[in-house]
């Protein structure tokens, strides 16, 4: 590892700390992520972050854990770790904590070098193929994420036109390779839906049937309340408003998501498809007081008087 930073989160993913632990604390101290950042990456508050680090501190400190770059060997049970760090610092940069704008491009563009300096790292190792061509069909995208104003354009109304196609071309085939060597995980599954929603050219060609399945599949190898979450929403594309809103009643009934903005904007979302605008109303509102980024608010806060003039 040549790389000065790659070779620092190899080395602050010790294995004496809980994985978690190991995750929060490199993305504090080489990633530089403040602990808001890192509490909304893991869908807990910044307090509960705080605590979480000082007694991941004090346990290494105990231990007497040594600082040392680890050996060949010793990278690969430490590989899950930091596939996670890079995916998180690049999802700071996707769709920042509270920032002015929505995209921290910095950030992405570091997460993509290092999963690159990854690949070539380990070949042959399909998760880190998986990643990489994650972010890439993700960051294709940024140019239509926001209008000339700033303000969020969804995956429906992006003009596609500016979606980098060369970079979707290389992230489809990465993750193609990555899937032939048939050791599938979460994030070649993550990749292979990204790919089913970047390379249709208009909205209304994607497979969504295809995406549920894969979600399916996600939550089999890797169980989340925000997969979950995303495939009910996948589901409402696929067989309507109302199927997907049931699955989300189930999610919101199991708290886990009790203070992720997402979920009460895709509720709301589903809702006002419906003409349930008094209901989409509230829950938009529920979504705006969680919701820390400013560009994403004022998306939120447009779709609430849409709604609120559908009630009038």
């Amino acid at each position: 590892m040549e790389d000065d930073r790659l070779r620092l989160i190899f080395t602050c993913c010790h294995p004496a700390p809980a994985r978690e632990a190991q995750v929060a604390l490199t993305l504090r101290t080489v990633a530089g992520l403040d602990t808001s950042e890192i509490a909304r990456a893991f869908l807990v508050s910044k307090e509960t972050m705080a605590r979480r680090l000082a007694r991941a501190k004090r346990k290494i400190r105990d231990a007497g854990v040594p600082y040392e770059v680890p050996r060949e060997a010793q990278l690969p049970p430490r590989l899950t770790s930091v596939l996670t760090v890079i995916y998180l610092v690049f999802n700071e940069g996707y769709a920042a904590s509270d920032d002015e704008r929505l995209v921290r491009a910095e950030l992405c563009e570091e997460a993509i070098r290092l999963g690159r300096l990854l690949m070539k790292l380990m070949p042959d190792e399909p998760e880190v193929l998986g990643l990489l061509a994650l972010m890439l069909l993700h960051d294709a995208r940024r140019e239509a994420r926001t209008d000339a104003a700033g303000d969020l354009v969804t995956l429906e109304q992006q003009d596609r036109t500016l979606w980098d196609r060369v970079q979707i071309g290389e992230g489809a085939a990465i993750v193609e390779r990555a899937l032939r060597m048939r050791r599938p995980g979460p994030f070649q599954l993550q990749a292979a839906i990204a790919a089913l929603h970047a390379e249709p050219e208009r909205p209304e060609d994607a497979d969504w049937h295809q995406i549920v399945a894969l979600y399916g599949v996600l939550l089999g190898v890797q169980p989340s309340p925000v997969v979950d979450l995303n495939r009910a929403a996948a589901v409402a594309m696929a067989s309507g408003p109302e199927a997907g809103l049931a699955l989300m009643a189930r999610i919101e009934a199991g708290g886990s998501l009790e203070r992720y903005h997402m979920l009460h904007a895709s509720r709301a979302d589903l809702l006002g498809r419906l003409g349930r605008f008094d209901d989409a109303a509230e829950a938009y509102r529920r979504a705006l007081a969680l919701c820390s980024n400013p560009v994403e608010s004022r998306y939120l806060r447009r779709r609430l008087e849409e709604v609120t003039t559908g009630l009038r």
